[in-house]
């Protein structure tokens, strides 16, 4: 059957226009298509799975859950805002947790999955920010902290990441082609799907190994973007247009 791919939904009660647009994806999805993937930063920002419970998060997580239990298999990628999902938003959504990067076969071509964030590498500031927002022992200090401290920390993280964001170029903000090339090279691959940089299209490659290709699905904040692949083939579309790209890749 078919399977799609978002990212960047940056979910967050402050925008519930793009919460309702997912929920009605996710129903729009059960029955036509087999397997969701989210690669990365569905959360605007997720304070850890204690939180759950949330105005803020409860919405989404309900979605998720009627999903599941419907049937429909969702897999879920940390992104860089939503780096704490775990094993409780699991348990309380029936979504799986995904690896980053994450390799499967699309349809007989092999395909590697990943947010995006890691090939950013030319952003030498966001990789050193990265490599903290990994680090397990940094992340057992944080969820030390009592939830409304968490908060705050992760508002402060969104204004500062804004703020970096308006003085950065579109480069250095970019994935750097090196960089995806060793990562495909590495898992014996030619494509790659990924999010975060907020570009949605399909960029071509040449290595030497031959051509490559690296789609990327777009942000949530003022559209929509989902990816959805079948037999027949893949298409880059918007959420109101799923079920038309669903029909379109079925004729195999």
């Amino acid at each position: 059957m078919v399977q799609a791919f978002i990212a960047d939904l940056h979910l967050t009660t402050e925008r519930p226009t793009a919460i309702t647009l997912f929920d009605e994806l996710l129903g729009m999805a059960a029955g036509h298509i087999d397997h969701l993937y989210i690669l990365g930063d569905l959360f605007e920002f997720w304070i850890g799975d204690d939180g759950s419970h949330s105005p803020e998060f409860a919405p989404v997580l309900a979605a998720l859950k009627r999903a599941t239990a419907g049937g429909l298999r969702i897999s879920v990628m940390h992104g860089n805002r939503d780096f704490l999902l775990s094993a409780g938003f699991a348990a309380a959504t029936g979504c799986t947790l995904l690896a980053d990067p994450c390799r499967l076969d699309l349809f007989g071509t092999p395909t590697l999955l990943s947010h995006g964030d890691a090939l950013c590498t030319d952003d030498t500031d966001y990789m050193a920010m990265r490599r903290q927002f990994r680090d397990p022992r940094w992340q057992q200090q944080v969820l030390s902290r009592s939830l409304a401290e968490r908060t705050t920390m992760a508002r402060n993280l969104r204004q500062q990441s804004g703020a970096a964001t308006g003085y950065k170029s579109e480069i250095i903000m970019d994935v750097n082609a090196g960089a995806v090339r060793d990562m495909l090279r590495e898992h014996g691959v030619r494509r790659l799907i990924h999010g975060h940089t907020h570009r949605p299209g399909r960029y071509p490659l040449e290595s030497p190994e031959g051509p490559l290709e690296r789609i990327v699905v777009g942000d949530w904040y003022e559209g929509s973007s989902v990816l959805v692949a079948g037999p027949g083939g893949l298409r880059l579309t918007a959420a109101a247009d799923f079920l038309g790209a669903v029909a379109e890749v079925m004729r195999g």
